[in-house]
């Protein structure tokens, strides 16, 4: 909270147009403001610490720093205790590429870990990535299976069948056209989520699809988990609160399973 690298950390803000006051090496209410305010411009969480992405941010990271990193204490009995009614083989199986998607998008620090095991225990108890069953949400009573998806302009989708072949799937359920090709874009896989959706329930695809979902909305998530609110977390990636009593349950038994670093 003082000394040289405080104050080197006050000079980098003070050169970028946030001043924090006096250049003194104290970590005082000035420079917290100055710091945050800087977060808020580079699209960083805005929690005042000066974490490895703000350093990075402000080139001042040294070769050798640590970044947050729990995934190696993500093991399969840690997990088990996340999710009680899971076989464990399920876990076993279907946890190697989800860690190994999550360490790709640098999605290591224990919040954003907890956020996608519990996101999963909320889509898909089974830890396996599925496709998304009929209910009264995406079936009318007389209706073709998914009818009440093919007209969601939300979901970009353009009609029979767009509701039925752009279903969720995957360990976060991922849903609709728009969704579909946004992300696929984004894994690299051109337009083939489009041409063969069922892609996403592929282990692989799908471990990359959920980092990158929760990639995309990472400092809203990391906000609201700051704030303790799991309901809103939750709301960022389902739209609602869909599966809010497990995602509940899985982030706080992780909270106690998982070590921090």
């Amino acid at each position: 909270m003082s000394g040289a690298a405080v104050k080197r950390l006050q000079k980098a803000l003070d050169a970028r147009g946030f001043s924090p006051g006096l250049i003194d090496g104290e970590f005082g209410g000035g420079t917290e403001a100055a710091l945050m305010a800087f977060q808020l411009s580079e699209g960083l969480l805005a929690d005042g610490i000066a974490g490895p992405r703000t350093l990075a941010a402000l080139e001042l990271a040294r070769k050798g720093d640590v970044w947050p990193d729990v995934l190696p204490g993500v093991t399969v009995q840690a997990v088990s205790e996340m999710f009680p009614s899971t076989p464990i083989s399920n876990i076993r199986e279907n946890l190697p590429p989800v860690s190994e998607a999550l360490a790709e998008l640098g999605l290591t620090d224990k919040p954003m870990v907890l956020m996608a095991l519990a996101t999963i225990r909320a889509e898909t108890e089974s830890f396996r990535p599925v496709a998304e069953g009929l209910s009264r949400f995406n079936t009318s009573p007389r209706g073709h299976p998914f009818d009440l998806y093919d007209a969601r302009r939300d979901l970009g989708n353009q009609g029979a069948p767009d509701g039925e072949r752009y279903r969720g799937r995957g360990y976060i359920q991922l849903t609709g056209r728009f969704n579909y090709a946004r992300f696929g874009e984004k894994l690299g896989l051109g337009d083939r989520l489009i041409r063969e959706p069922e892609l996403a329930s592929d282990p692989l695809i799908a471990g990359r699809l959920l980092a990158a979902f929760l990639k995309d909305k990472e400092n809203g998530i990391k906000i609201a988990l700051l704030e303790g609110d799991l309901r809103h977390a939750r709301r960022l990636v389902n739209g609602g609160s869909h599966g809010l009593d497990r995602f509940t349950d899985a982030y706080q038994r992780g909270e106690r399973s998982i070590a921090s670093v």
